[in-house]
């Protein structure tokens, strides 16, 4: 029965996840987030440990991106999409992130 059900969400398993993921991740892009920034650290103790683990640039970095989201929707407004794949792009690099087909296993 367990499988059952992680197959039912696993997006690479269900073409209704992979929708779902898909319409959450366009939806996360218009206003500059990932799906990391939506944990709330009040609400699971495990997210506030892992935020005070991180380094301080990438915690700045997510609280900037959680003010700029509010601000975007407070104006009825979205990230121009120019900004939106340039942002995220950036981030990847400076995060180390290789591009796929470049990536090893050690």
């Amino acid at each position: 029965m367990a499988s059952f059900l992680q197959s039912f969400i696993d997006p690479r398993k269900n073409w209704l996840a992979k929708q779902h993921m898909k319409a959450l991740s366009s939806r996360l892009r218009r206003y500059g987030l990932r799906y990391d920034d939506l944990y709330d650290p009040y609400y699971d103790l495990d997210i506030k440990e892992a935020l005070n683990r991180l380094p301080r640039e990438i915690v700045d970095a997510r609280n900037q991106r959680l003010k700029r989201a509010m601000d975007l929707s407070m104006k009825h407004e979205y990230l121009p999409e120019d900004l939106q794949v340039k942002k995220e792009r950036a981030e990847r690099e400076a995060l180390g992130a290789l591009p796929l087909y470049q990536r090893t296993i050690p």
